[in-house]
């Protein structure tokens, strides 16, 4: 025990590793594995393993005789060259790296690249309730290269686009991917406009499968936490007959089915939002034992009022005082936190509510609930992908391939339960007085009364004695909320290439690929009867004994108890009500996706001058995208309400077609043996947005074998999205407590203490806007390579990203704190000035600054009858500002800063690796480091009404280690892996990132870590 502590400090104070990654290539010397790549015995100024096949179609290797055999076609260019002297920072991540570190999914090796930006980007960062440009991400991974967002990255699968997500219309889910066919993947981190396409800005990731495969193989996989949930499984195998060179054809294909455990919240112990000494408490008052409210009177339900009083009117209670003081009693009244009572902790989930941290001084009575306990912090996702390919071999020279690719996802996104909150609009419901009540309506009087005499408003409540009692209430009986989402994908492409004439080739190709996501309503909904909107109860079962259909009539009748006390049930009737109004299985909404591609290109060598061959490359691009998104008639006119389920009609589109028309050429100038010039540029003409023409030049200069200096420029252009041009807008109210009026409030903070900084919950609009343009984008980067051993190689690279007319949804704290610069978002009230809404629509706002550094460094030693090896991976933000319009001046730095949306500056990220290699065994130790950054607090903080002893005001480090032993000495055809991931158990650390508004987040950063804790994995390859 002692020497374990001893190793877990010396490792996280970096002295005994300093050279620790994740996404590290076995340097080893060659092994037969099965179907192993073969690594080479050098460090790479790639930062991976040097890939011994291009791209194209087949794996077909050259002799070594042949004087170009190291000129292949990667990542980032489409002239053929040595990819280990290339110009632009490309990293190779193969499948032994993959099956080393425990990576089962392209969505974890996406979150462990360090180049990857810390957006909300994964299962567990969307698997709450989300708001914005999240809501539709359900069972969506997306990669976000150089957090530049997922729409700026382009996801490729051998070389051609794959379809958007069918839900957001924009990001490319990376777990359609066939996972089971892949032979590796190549990151670009650097923008390729030029090239692939406008939209590149962030940079390229290649999924590149295995090709001419030959055999059968079979592999089963397994990660096991050792504190239970969340467990990940896949199967899958791949097989394949004939050999091009010697048959003329090969037809393979490969099959995989993963599947990944739900984890829930109340399963890890760091998920806890009851932390009010750390600054964090929960701004909810539905609880399992109702908080009493005053309501409104409501003309149908309860003309007289409600024991409490209404919130105004006659019947309103002014002077309704906390005894002894003269703070109204308003924000809720919970009988397990009055004076004597059990305490909020005795109901599952429950918490004193932070009345100081929330700046509601009438809720001092007012229990909250842990909406985070409740959540999903691994989104449960069952995934087959399938993988076909065929290539036959015409002429002995020219290949001609058919691919087919698919997956089916299931996921099931879930979230806290239903608030049930009593109003006059949208629930007419209150706790009524009669004989199924009477025992729990008269605990609740009599608490209150109790711990209210002297109150002067105590005579009003008193008098009030029989009126229903309004409340807030979490239904616990209703079962989580919970969306379910199937999504399947489909491609078909077809290819050939080969030889035109000496020294010239071709590829051409055409593709057709789509994605369809379709969402319906699991647990935790309900028909909710009558309500304000006028939409008819009619059609909605109607619960046993309800005096009304729905929820309204469980609830109004005293059937479904709110107020129940800890340790006691609901009856048998409001179980079977509650089955009879349920909403599970109603379609919530779809979309589809859909792209057509053809392209065509030839390239080869032009002409020789002093530096060698002059090489160009050309070709056409073509491509039609078509979405479509899909309400639900359940949403119509017309049909029964169904409470709280977020239908989003108003953003349904009849199918919205683009057509991309582009043409392009790459040159490679090589002016002397050791300075090669590299230019290329493409044409691009967009529907609705006319033509743009954008150049690369990059340029390399290698004055001594061991040294290399490279640079590029390039420029951007990425147009909105479907839904952000043509959504509707959506109305809805906001909850959070902690928006103020900034003309009243320049501070920009509530603050209890002066009226003028009261909060306010206006209405916000969300949606897309007719009026959008593109944003551009111009990008530089310049880096150093030292090589100066076949075992050592080191490089960093310096890059800078300038994004103006920026496309985005501005976050609502920026709306407020710059209130000045956008006066139309702010709808008031003519008569009072009061702010009503906040228009808070997609729109182009201002400009984006981020440079970085990238390094990458690579060791080996023979020794021992094998190969020590070590390495590095890191990104380093140097910079990360925004304006918010083209006039305006930059804000201050956003790196280490937290923000509810959007991209996490992390300043320093980092994957590092040692490792022991030879024939029989490889060994590997493995750190991922992610640095702190500024804490979130809660409005009392923030304005510095409140301190909190335990308030850490940076959220600490994250670091975690992983092992792993792979064997192959039982055969050139088994190879066995095993290995621990989070070595040493560590928790996410503690981070404030609830969020009032949308009752999401809690205490930990899903952006950042994983929640899973230590787990073991074990992976079996066989191949026959």
């Amino acid at each position: 025990m002692r020497a374990s502590i001893w190793l877990k400090s010396r490792l996280a104070g970096g002295t005994a590793l300093a050279l620790l990654g994740l996404t590290a290539p076995d340097l080893a010397t060659a092994q037969t594995a099965p179907d192993a790549q073969t690594t080479p015995d050098a460090a790479t100024p790639t930062g991976a393993a040097t890939p011994q096949t291009g791209a194209g179609l087949t794996s077909d290797k050259k002799p070594v005789e042949d004087a170009g055999e190291k000129d292949i076609l990667v990542t980032g260019s489409r002239i053929k060259q040595d990819p280990n002297n290339s110009a632009l920072p490309l990293q190779v991540v193969t499948t032994q790296e993959l099956q080393r570190n425990g990576i089962s999914s392209p969505e974890q090796l996406i979150s462990f690249l360090s180049t990857n930006g810390s957006g909300a980007d994964n299962l567990a960062s969307n698997a709450d309730v989300t708001s914005g440009a999240q809501r539709g991400t359900n069972g969506l991974s997306a990669a976000n290269l150089r957090g530049q967002g997922s729409a700026a990255t382009l996801v490729l699968l051998n070389g051609r686009r794959v379809a958007a997500h069918g839900l957001s219309g924009s990001a490319v889910d990376v777990n359609q991917i066939p996972f089971a066919a892949i032979e590796r993947v190549e990151v670009l981190k650097d923008g390729a406009s030029a090239i692939y396409g406008t939209d590149a800005v962030g940079g390229v990731i290649n999924f590149i499968t295995r090709k001419d495969y030959q055999g059968i193989g079979v592999q089963a996989f397994d990660d096991i936490t050792e504190q239970g949930g969340g467990n990940i499984y896949r199967l899958s195998g791949i097989a394949g007959y004939g050999d091009l060179s010697n048959n003329g054809f090969n037809v393979m294909g490969a099959v995989s089915y993963s599947w990944n455990n739900i984890l829930r919240g109340a399963d890890r112990d760091f998920v806890n939002g009851n932390q009010p000494n750390r600054g964090l408490s929960i701004d909810t008052r539905g609880t399992p034992t109702a908080t009493a409210f005053p309501l409104n009177p409501s003309a149908t339900y309860f003309p007289n009022g409600t024991l409490l009083g209404g919130t105004s009117g006659a019947t309103q209670i002014t002077n309704f005082y906390f005894p002894g003081t003269t703070t109204v009693a308003n924000g809720g009244i919970n009988v397990l936190d009055l004076p004597g009572g059990a305490g909020c902790t005795t109901m599952e989930g429950g918490l004193p509510y932070d009345e100081q941290l929330w700046n509601a001084p009438g809720a001092k009575y007012a229990c909250s609930f842990d909406t985070g306990r409740v959540a999903v912090i691994q989104q449960p996702i069952e995934t087959l992908t399938y993988y076909a390919r065929g290539v036959l071999r015409v002429g002995g020279q020219h290949d001609l391939s058919l691919e087919v690719t698919g997956s089916d996802a299931n996921s099931a996104k879930s979230f806290s339960n239903a608030q049930v909150s009593g109003n006059t609009t949208s629930l007419q419901a209150a706790f009524p007085l009669n004989n199924l009540t009477r025992d729990t309506y008269n605990n609740v009087y009599n608490s209150i009364v109790t711990a209210f005499a002297g109150s002067p408003g105590l005579a009003q409540v008193q008098a009030n004695y029989g009126k229903p009692i309004g409340f807030r209430w979490r239904c616990i009986e209703c079962g989580p909320r919970e969306y379910k989402t199937e999504t399947k994908t489909l491609r078909v492409a077809a290819a050939a290439e080969g030889p035109l004439w000496a020294g010239w080739d071709y590829r051409a190709g055409a593709s057709y690929a789509r994605s369809e996501s379709r969402s319906v309503l699991g647990t935790g909904y309900y028909f909710s009867g009558n309500d304000s909107t006028n939409k008819p109860a009619a059609g909605a079962p109607t619960a046993p004994g309800a005096s009304a259909p729905g929820l309204i009539g469980l609830l109004n009748s005293g059937i479904l108890n709110p107020f129940l006390l800890p340790g006691q049930a609901q009856s048998q009737a409001a179980i079977d009500g509650l089955a009879a109004v349920s909403a599970a299985g109603t379609t919530l909404y779809g979309g589809k996706y859909d792209v057509k591609q053809f392209d065509a290109s030839v390239s080869g060598s032009l002409f020789r001058i002093w530096g060698g061959d002059v090489k160009l490359a050309a070709g056409v691009d073509y491509r039609r995208e078509t979405y479509a998104f899909n309400g639900s008639t359940a949403a119509n006119a017309g049909t029964p309400t169904i409470f709280l389920a977020a239908f989003d009609n108003v953003n349904a589109l009849t199918p919205k077609t683009r057509n991309v028309k582009a043409a392009y050429a790459e040159i490679l100038i090589p002016i002397l043996p050791q300075l090669e010039v590299t230019a290329a540029g493409r044409i691009d003409d967009y529907t609705g947005f006319g033509t743009t023409t954008n150049p690369k030049v990059s340029i390399k200069f290698r004055p001594i074998d061991a040294l290399m200096f490279r640079g590029s420029y390039n420029t951007g252009f990425r147009v909105p999205s479907f839904n952000q041009i043509f959504n509707g807008v959506t109305t809805s109210p906001y909850a959070g407590s902690d928006l103020v009026d900034p003309i009243k409030c320049p501070s920009g903070t509530p603050n209890v203490t002066d009226p003028n900084c009261a909060f306010i919950r206006p209405d916000i609009n969300t949606g897309g806007n007719l009026q959008l343009g593109p944003e551009t984008a111009r990008q530089f980067s310049a880096g150093v390579v030292f090589q100066p051993s076949n075992h050592f190689s080191a490089s960093v690279d310096w890059w800078k990203i300038d994004v103006d007319n920026t496309i985005t949804s501005l976050t609502l704290t920026q709306l407020i704190q710059n209130a000045s610069l956008f006066p139309d978002r702010f709808i008031r009230d003519p008569a009072t000035g009061a702010i009503t809404t906040i228009d808070d629509r997609v729109i182009n706002a201002g400009a984006r600054r981020t440079q970085g550094l990238e390094v990458a460094l690579r060791g080996s030693i023979d020794a021992l009858g094998g190969q020590f090896a070590a390495g590095l991976d890191g990104t380093y933000l140097l910079k990360k500002r925004e304006k918010l319009t083209q006039n305006a001046p930059y804000g201050p730095s956003l790196i280490g800063v937290f923000s509810f949306a959007g991209d996490l500056g992390i300043r320093w990220k980092h994957n590092a690796f040692v490792s022991y290699t030879n024939d029989d065994i490889s060994l590997s130790l493995t750190q991922i480091f992610r640095d702190g950054y500024k804490n979130g607090a809660l409005p009392g903080i923030a304005a510095g009404t409140v301190t909190r002893p335990d308030y850490n005001k940076y959220v600490d480090n994250y670091i975690i280690y992983n092992a792993s032993v792979s064997y192959l000495g039982l055969g050139p055809n088994f190879k066995l892996t095993a290995g621990v991931r989070n070595i040493f158990n560590t928790d996410p650390p503690f981070a404030i990132t609830y969020d009032g508004n949308t009752g999401a987040g809690g205490s930990w950063e899903p952006r950042v870590a994983d929640p899973r804790g230590r787990s073991f994995t074990m992976a079996v390859e066989i191949k026959y």
